[in-house]
């Protein structure tokens, strides 16, 4: 509120004015970044998806690159923290039955 409107206390004003405020904020403010649960704003994105498109250009142009091997880091990834995210989501099982105990263990917790 402060960068766009000027507004340092908006607890001063009715709710219904923020609110009203609040959403002809920007994209890349902190606020609507905060709702959509992204730190980066857009401008870095972007320039993070040109990076790695060029890194993929540069790295098919290499003896890595034509065995489908060592394939470069994704700077759009890391900087939204993606990789670390599936890492923590990956469940593995080494038989029906092992995912059937977890399913069932997990499915006692949600009840």
């Amino acid at each position: 509120m402060a960068e766009v409107y000027h507004i340092f206390d908006w607890r001063e004003l009715p709710p219904s004015k923020v609110a009203t405020l609040a959403i002809g904020l920007p994209p890349s403010s902190r606020v609507k970044r905060k709702l959509s649960n992204i730190d980066v704003n857009i401008t870095d994105m972007l320039l993070a998806l040109a990076v790695d498109c060029l890194n993929i250009l540069i790295w098919q142009n290499t003896e890595d690159g034509h065995k489908n091997r060592n394939h470069p880091d994704s700077v759009y990834k890391k900087l939204l923290g993606i990789d670390q995210k599936i890492k923590d989501d990956l469940q593995a099982f080494n038989s029906p039955e092992e995912y059937m105990e977890w399913h069932n263990a997990r499915a006692k917790r949600k009840a």
